[in-house]
């Protein structure tokens, strides 16, 4: 399990190509890390043999959900998720979506939580033309980040 750049990726796609892992990607802001998040990356991990998971860098978050975020830094959230068994490789990226770490890495299996619909996701028409398959994962109801944070403030 290891954080890694995206320089690194292609000497680690070529192995894991070599050896016919079938590979996992999902992506997100993974702040605050929760129930949702958790069942959301196990069952990621389920679809195929390596999980990949593109963190939004500092940066990216920031200007996606607002200045107030993200509450733990990059480096944490990337910790954070490595502690999980079912996680082998973390990558911070700084883009708004992952459409280059998705190009790069060409998963077969590209997963995203219910709240996305197959025609929304980000790398989406790539996978599934390079022969990989876009898994959506159902919800976990009553959990998010923001109402986290919101209960927490009150």
């Amino acid at each position: 399990m290891s954080l890694i750049s995206f320089n690194d990726i292609n000497q680690l796609l070529t192995t894991y190509r070599r050896e016919n892992f079938k590979l996992v990607f999902t992506n997100g802001c993974f702040d605050l890390l929760h129930k949702g998040h958790l069942d959301l990356l196990s069952n990621a991990a389920g679809f195929g043999d390596k999980l990949f998971v593109g963190l939004n860098s500092d940066k990216s978050v920031k200007k996606l959900k607002g200045d107030s975020r993200p509450k733990q830094n990059e480096i944490t959230r990337a910790q954070k998720l490595l502690e999980l068994t079912y996680v082998n490789h973390v990558i911070i990226f700084e883009d708004l979506i992952p459409q280059k770490l998705i190009h790069a890495i060409s998963p077969d299996v590209l997963v995203k939580g219910g709240d996305y619909k197959k025609s929304e996701i980000v790398g989406a028409k790539h996978v599934i033309s390079s022969g990989g398959v876009v898994k959506i994962v159902p919800l976990t109801p009553g959990f998010s980040t923001t109402s986290i944070i919101e209960k927490s403030s009150n």
